[in-house]
């Protein structure tokens, strides 16, 4: 018998009382279909592991620093409150100062580049973010794409990343076409917002 120079599966198994020392399976014996899932598989928990990456910072920051996103609510919290704009990921405050906002807030809410946001990091610690001054915005559709651990969609002769966690909250899949918000007075815009899966 020969062996493929390919990845073979190996190790120690027991079948009937007997062991037997090493099994290789050449993956060229592999059904294709289930290459295929192997595959899909990967993809699933790569995607699966970078949306918890996402999530554990939008949660806890950059620094360490554990960000509590609160329900809307009509009254007044106290605290300190800073402005600042959004740059697809991050708030910067006039400090210079870059301020983490949650993915699943800024997807929910398609924020866009340029937003002006107010934050209010409450006497407990929480930060409570509300967008106070929408850049001006328009939509076009673009097909989505990834590479590079990132998510892009292609539109307009060139690509806008967009946020892991528009990618799980709209089930959008690679090859699909969206529709995304882009600032109209920016057209160096590395950042869109989804609006819609078509």
């Amino acid at each position: 018998m020969t062996y493929s120079p390919s990845i073979a599966i190996y190790g120690v198994y027991h079948f009937k009382n007997t062991q037997i020392k090493e099994l290789r399976v050449p993956m060229s014996d592999l059904p294709e279909k289930q290459v295929k899932r192997l595959h899909s598989l990967i993809q699933e928990a790569e995607t699966n592991l970078a949306a918890a990456k996402e999530l554990l910072i939008s949660i806890i920051g950059d620094d360490g620093v554990v960000i509590t996103p609160r329900s809307g609510t009509n009254e007044e919290v106290g605290g300190k409150v800073v402005e600042g704009i959004f740059d697809g990921q991050k708030m910067a405050g006039p400090d210079g100062k870059e301020y983490p906002v949650p993915a699943n807030y800024a997807s929910k809410s398609k924020l866009v580049e340029g937003d002006i946001l107010k934050l209010t990091i409450a006497d407990d610690g929480s930060f409570i973010y509300k967008q106070i001054g929408p850049t001006e915005r328009i939509q076009i559709i673009g097909t989505l794409v990834q590479h590079d651990g990132a998510y892009y969609v292609e539109a307009n002769a060139r690509e806008y990343r967009i946020l892991l966690a528009s990618v799980t909250y709209f089930r959008i899949n690679v090859g699909d076409q969206v529709t995304i918000i882009v600032p109209a007075d920016n057209p160096d815009a590395v950042w869109a917002a989804v609006e819609a899966a078509l």
